[in-house]
């Protein structure tokens, strides 16, 4: 059958704003700057204003804003080659790619089946003499932060690096922004995110003016200023063309995260069929819905079913990071929920080119699934 209800289209989802960012874009050309310069530092003050963070620093991607994290803790002595980074078993290989990538050791903690984020209750047992951090990373768009984790990294002095690819605008109960919860946080700015660039591009969010200047160093070969390389650095640098872009949809997160809640919100009501399970539903801000992620025990069958009917669906993530060939010296672990989770994911539809129509039409169609 012929897809009707597409997972995603970015040519309908950025049909809003081109008219926008190709005069932006335009602008850039013209500029004649097409490395840093104002419009990388414009956004980078717009996206700090949004996080609630005093520094923002735009970097190439989100998996490089991780990884020059905790390069730069590693630079300011606060962690060494071989300390431990507590991260969730299920996230999104990037995760563990930035701690691997510093010669740091992940720690693989098994997340909460209701909300599919790293299980907060679990991650005291985890920590050794050698632990010097928790990456808790917002899955899906959920905040993924609390009372607990705070304590214990407050207690054992971790630092609190905050996975936030997948969760901007997003809020934690007490008012403050993903991104501005732990010490410091990357952003992804994939062209699939709620707000996506052109291309690659991420940011890293902190208080701590220190590590700012210290990522932004070495995101740019390693220097202070031109030709004076105080770190053997990297070329992870923003592209101004990326920030011009974004700088033209970041004023429109809002909206665009309450499009992605309405769509929830009908899914949330109108999904009701024993063979799958809804993802924990929350309209308090602290869900931006980047991906509605259901749990299906048959989920090649389901998909095929969905397709049969003219849905689009995805898998966000259908192999656990430990499974992975890359990380054959993980594959030991016995970590069952991550698996579990693995096996079962399926995503449906849920951004701006999916109307509140289309996911009561997507709802019918699963109600009907082995009735």
């Amino acid at each position: 059958m012929e897809t009707r209800y597409k997972f995603l289209d970015l040519g309908i989802v950025n049909a809003p704003y081109t008219d926008a960012i190709a005069e932006a874009t335009a602008r850039v050309v013209r500029s004649g700057r097409y490395i840093g310069g104002s419009e990388v530092e414009t956004f980078e003050h717009m996206l700090a204003a949004v996080a609630g963070t005093d520094c923002a620093v735009g970097v190439s991607s989100g998996l490089d804003a991780l990884r020059l994290i905790l390069r730069a803790y590693i630079e300011m002595g606060v962690m060494a080659p071989g300390d431990e980074v507590i991260v969730p078993a299920n996230t999104y290989i990037a995760s563990i790619l930035a701690i691997t990538e510093n010669g740091l050791r992940p720690v693989l903690v098994e997340p909460s089946l209701d909300t599919l984020n790293l299980d907060t209750a679990l991650v005291e047992k985890a920590v050794t003499s050698r632990t010097r951090a928790v990456m808790p990373v917002h899955l899906y768009g959920r905040v993924c932060y609390d009372d607990t984790l705070a304590d214990v990294a407050r207690r054992h002095g971790l630092k609190i690096i905050e996975d936030n690819a997948q969760a901007i605008g997003a809020r934690y109960a007490d008012g403050r922004h993903a991104g501005a919860l732990g010490d410091a946080a990357g952003f992804s700015f994939y062209p699939t995110k709620n707000i996506g660039a052109m291309g690659d591009a991420g940011a890293v969010t902190t208080d701590d003016v220190r590590l700012a200047d210290t990522v932004r160093a070495l995101a740019n070969y390693g220097s202070d200023r031109q030709y004076h390389n105080i770190y053997k650095g990297l070329n992870c640098r923003f592209d101004p063309i990326q920030a011009a872009a974004l700088k033209v949809k970041l004023p429109y997160l809002e909206a665009e995260n309450g499009h992605r809640s309405r769509v929830a919100a009908v899914y949330e009501a109108a999904i009701d069929n024993p063979a799958v399970v809804k993802p924990l539903y929350s309209d308090a801000g602290d869900m931006v819905w980047h991906q509605y992620v259901l749990r299906v025990a048959d989920r090649d069958d389901f998909r095929a079913y969905m397709a049969a009917n003219g849905v689009e669906t995805a898998m966000h993530y259908p192999v656990a990071p430990h499974r992975q060939p890359c990380m054959a010296e993980y594959a030991h672990l016995h970590l069952p929920i991550a698996e579990l989770i693995a096996r079962e994911v399926v995503s449906l539809p849920v951004s701006s080119c999916t109307s509140e129509a289309d996911a009561a039409d997507i709802s019918s169609i699963i109600n009907r699934y082995r009735q």
